[in-house]
């Protein structure tokens, strides 16, 4: 297999040294779920997954949940709903709407709140190699001792410090935090505030940063090396350039990732879809008169590192490939002599080429159209056995 790493800015061949792959992919922060780009990401790494495992290879796969951070309090004050209990809420709201989805869970579910221990571990060895400093109980990672700080940035158009610093500054930074040596300087660990929830640590009570919970929770669960990092294309900067900062010099291991696998925006009318602009489509409305099915094929309809925009005419499109596929699947074969037996592995090396290729799942689903084409005419029970078999590849049940 082969797939385009951001930060080389070219495909890649993905290294399965003993049929083994280890895969993370940064998850959500639990308020407002499940848009569509949330299950765009989730859809594609799940087949992602579902290929690799199909092809014979052992895939260790972690996600987190970040159940607590700045939003999640945001939120919870606004609400009046403890942090806690909001976001376990949302979480289970999220998850909902992927098992309907038929969504396989990771391996490993990762609560950022269940893992301080190994951030405070790893922020302690960048304290040690200078990298960091204490400020009134703040931990801060200082961006200009690394001068290999940005290279994720450069290779995703954030290019420079003073793009990086107004890219920051959007993204939740606070340049102007008098505890900082540089405005970019980012926050491993902050002290504790009036009426937020705090975990001991060396430098007092408080809670991690942002950035090194996923540092943390992938070292601890994957290793020191990670094969496949995913997420969405607007964590290329800040947040996987600095995991990459605090990752490499916490272990001592470079690269930290061999392939970083960035899934693009979706969008309503030309706009990013999130949850700050309010201009969302929610799996759960589309499920009473979707099947999880057609939402998955209008997902897998696009590739992975294109924006694309949702329209109803795309969505009803989806809904009729859905149903096709599964009028297909359920003919009744054709007695006698099977003639399809050539057009069926003829489907399954169209298949996987495609998703072999950069993970091209709309050329994937073209070949299960074609089958489905084939099984019309035929009724092969050949035909019809692959395209069972090949539509389960990327999760769709067509039951």
């Amino acid at each position: 297999m082969r797939l385009f790493d951001t930060l080389r800015q070219q495909i890649e061949p993905l290294d399965m040294r003993d049929q083994q792959v280890s895969l993370y992919v940064c998850g959500i922060t639990p308020y407002d779920t499940t848009h569509l780009g949330h299950a765009f990401i989730n859809v594609i790494y799940d087949s992602l997954v579902r290929y690799l495992r199909w092809r014979g290879a052992t895939v260790r796969y972690v996600q987190n949940v970040t159940d607590i951070d700045d939003d999640i309090l945001r939120k919870s004050r606004e609400t009046g709903i403890p942090w806690d209990e909001l976001g376990a809420r949302e979480t289970e709201r999220y998850l909902s709407d992927l098992r309907a989805l038929n969504v396989v869970m990771p391996d490993h579910y990762v609560r950022a709140s269940d893992e301080t221990a190994m951030m405070i571990e790893m922020i302690e060895a960048l304290l040690t190699q200078g990298l960091a400093y204490v400020r009134d109980g703040w931990v801060y990672y200082a961006v200009r001792k690394d001068p290999g700080f940005g290279r994720l940035a450069d290779a995703g158009g954030y290019v420079g410090y003073d793009n990086w610093l107004a890219t920051a500054n959007e993204r939740g930074n606070f340049p102007d935090d008098p505890r900082k040596d540089d405005p970019l300087d980012f926050v491993l660990w902050q002290a504790q505030q009036p009426g937020e929830p705090a975990w001991p640590s060396p430098w007092g009570p408080g809670r991690p940063g942002w950035h090194i919970e996923c540092s943390a929770m992938s070292v601890k669960y994957l290793g020191k090396q990670v094969d496949i990092h995913g997420g969405g294309a607007d964590l290329v900067f800040p947040h996987h350039t600095c995991e990459i900062a605090q990752s490499e010099h916490a272990t001592g291991v470079s690269p930290f990732v061999r392939i970083w696998m960035h899934c693009a925006m979706v969008e309503l009318d030309g706009v990013k879809m999130s949850k700050s602009l309010g201009n969302l489509v929610l799996v759960r409305d589309l499920l009473p008169d979707y099947s999880p099915d057609a939402i998955r094929v209008l997902l897998l309809g696009h590739h992975y590192r294109a924006a694309w925009s949702y329209t109803e005419d795309d969505m009803r499109a989806a809904a009729e490939l859905a149903a096709h596929l599964k009028q297909a699947v359920s003919a009744t074969p054709h007695e006698g002599e099977d003639t399809g037996v050539e057009a069926a592995q003829q489907a399954r090396l169209e298949f996987i080429a495609a998703l072999e290729n950069d993970f091209q799942s709309p050329q994937a689903l073209a070949a299960l159209n074609r089958l489905a084409k084939h099984i019309c005419a035929s009724h092969s029970a050949a035909q019809i056995t692959m395209l069972r078999e090949l539509a389960g590849t990327v999760g769709l049940r067509l039951d």
